[in-house]
């Protein structure tokens, strides 16, 4: 098997035999097997399991969560009054509140 180096990385392969297809075969099963072992490390230590909480830091979380419930409901509402007019049916629409 001869190869080739051309600018920017790529390599060219020619195959004279068929014993040289079976090696470059094997030689890329073996990167793939090791790409997907790699692959699959990766992936379980982003989902590393939730330790169990406190109860303070289970009422701080829900605390945290309420908050941010009720400043995305405020903050829609004021959102949908304040450009109502661009979306009604009337050609003058409604006129904004201050």
């Amino acid at each position: 098997m001869d190869t080739k180096q051309l600018p920017g990385k790529t390599v060219i392969y020619q195959y004279n035999t068929l014993e040289d297809i079976r090696a470059r075969k094997a030689q890329l099963l073996e990167e793939i097997r090791q790409d997907n072992n790699q692959t699959g490390e990766l992936w379980n230590s982003l989902f590393l399991p939730v330790r169990n909480a406190s109860k303070g830091e289970t009422m701080t979380s829900l605390v945290s969560y309420g908050i941010n419930a009720i400043d995305a409901f405020l903050l829609i509402r004021k959102l949908t009054r304040r450009y109502s007019g661009l979306f009604s049916s009337k050609k003058g629409g409604k006129k904004r509140r201050r």
